[in-house]
């Protein structure tokens, strides 16, 4: 698999004990994955990209449902604060108190609830049935996943360790289906979602499209992050100008190049001891990346 000796060569430095990365080619229709920490399925707590899994699935699946309010909150532009404490009888009148208005990004976890209460709101379902028809079978809500899948540790709560639980201290105390938070998935889980999506929506073209006609496009792009600088992006360099993917706290990212219609999907435990420390993490994501664009 390309990813093996960079993984080898980078993966004993780095502060968490698990890893796996998928090469994606979206023409060809094939994946290859490679991990390292555990023989069998890992399943990894995605963090923030269950926004993309959610949020930016249910848009190219129901692009009807987005108005101007729902794309001002999906691309992080609807003036919501990024973050707050949210309790669990009360964390939807606390989305819903702040008016949507048009400002400059800023990245909020706010927002991609608001998204969710809006799309439930003007289709009258839950945002769970919305986005998951395109979901391979090893993608599951926190909630959902079985006591004896093995989940590697991501730190501590409560003086205990969080293993098989979301990270994500609001996901976890409201305990429900979430947009910004809570998903967990395998290698293969994350990598076949992605190909089902763009197989059923057209996704990497619809992405294009948009970066050819939307003259208000910022950094988030219907709910997908972009490569802003090519010298510096976790995408890593040497992806063309049209790539878009999405990072999570937990140590995650997925990268898709519309240009070459060939991805990358990195998913670790980084937050295991000290989730400040991504030294290590980000020369692993630009490593793989790199290697991923010169592959095409």
């Amino acid at each position: 698999m390309i990813f093996d000796d960079a993984i080898d060569s980078i993966f004993p430095d780095c502060p968490f004990d698990h890893v796996a990365a998928a090469f994606i080619n979206f023409d060809t229709k094939e994946t290859k994955t490679t991990q390292r920490g555990h023989q069998g399925d890992i399943w990894f707590d995605l963090a923030s990209l269950s926004k993309v899994l959610t949020l930016a699935s249910t848009y190219h699946q129901h692009q009807n449902l987005f108005g101007e309010d729902e794309i001002l909150l999906i691309e992080h532009r609807a003036g919501l604060p990024a973050w707050g404490r949210l309790s669990k009888d009360g964390w939807r009148e606390t989305v819903t108190k702040y008016s949507i208005v048009d400002t400059p990004h800023l990245y909020s976890d706010f927002s991609a609830l608001r998204t969710m209460i809006e799309l439930e709101k003007k289709s009258g379902k839950k945002l769970k049935e919305l986005c998951s028809p395109i979901w391979d079978e090893e993608l599951l809500h926190w909630l959902d996943l079985p006591e004896y899948y093995h989940s590697p540790e991501t730190g501590f709560r409560r003086k205990r360790i969080i293993r098989g639980q979301v990270h994500d201290d609001n996901a976890y105390v409201i305990g429900e289906f979430l947009s910004h938070a809570g998903m967990f998935g395998t290698i293969k889980g994350v990598s076949q979602t992605l190909l089902n999506l763009d197989a059923k929506t057209g996704c990497i073209d619809s992405i294009k499209k948009l970066y050819e006609t939307d003259q208000k496009r910022g950094r988030f792009l219907r709910g997908w992050d972009t490569m802003e600088d090519p010298e510096t992006t976790l995408a890593g360099k040497g992806c063309s100008p049209i790539t878009f993917g999405h990072t999570g706290f937990t140590g995650t990212s997925l990268w898709m190049d519309a240009e070459k219609r060939i991805g990358w999907v990195l998913l670790t435990n980084s937050t295991q001891h000290y989730w400040y420390h991504r030294m290590k993490l980000n020369e692993l994501r630009r490593t793989l990346g790199e290697i991923a664009w010169k592959s095409k």
